[in-house]
């Protein structure tokens, strides 16, 4: 979605298709409300990560709630995260060694400590390498670049 093509923007995101059950739909929404706080909170907190759980909330939203989705997305400081990912210029370098950090510790912490299997052992880090390439290969946003998601 580069090059000629405008920014992404609040008002011309689509919702995929909303969920209907109203039990899916409530645990959704509650959710992406817990990471829209979580989301808020690891902005002053430095070992909180924003950008995923913004992304978090983007996603519970953009099935659940136009509304809360085009809120988040049109937010003038919680938008720029999310719009950076969706539009393709990148995360920011915070977000990718925070996300990574945590995806980190949490699953060794889970496959060695926690959990007592072989396979989660395996699996586990295996899941890992795969999400960190991922999240390398994603393009790394700058911070003067995500002055264009705001205007």
């Amino acid at each position: 979605m580069k090059g000629s093509e405008p920014p992404l923007q609040a008002d011309n995101c689509k919702a995929p298709g909303v969920v209907k059950n109203p039990i899916i739909r409530g645990l959704l929404l509650a959710t992406g409300w817990l990471a829209v706080v979580l989301g808020v909170v690891g902005i002053f907190l430095p070992l909180l990560p924003t950008t995923p759980f913004l992304l978090l909330a983007a996603a519970c939203f953009v099935r659940t709630s136009g509304r809360f989705y085009q809120w988040l997305l049109g937010h003038p400081h919680l938008g720029p995260y999310v719009l950076g990912y969706l539009d393709g210029s990148g995360l920011p370098l915070k977000a990718k060694v925070y996300t990574l950090l945590l995806m980190w510790g949490s699953l060794l912490l889970s496959a060695f400590f926690i959990l007592d299997s072989r396979y989660a052992r395996v699996l586990l880090p295996l899941i890992g390498v795969g999400v960190t390439v991922y999240i390398l290969r994603l393009p790394t946003l700058r911070p003067n670049s995500s002055d264009s998601h705001s205007s």
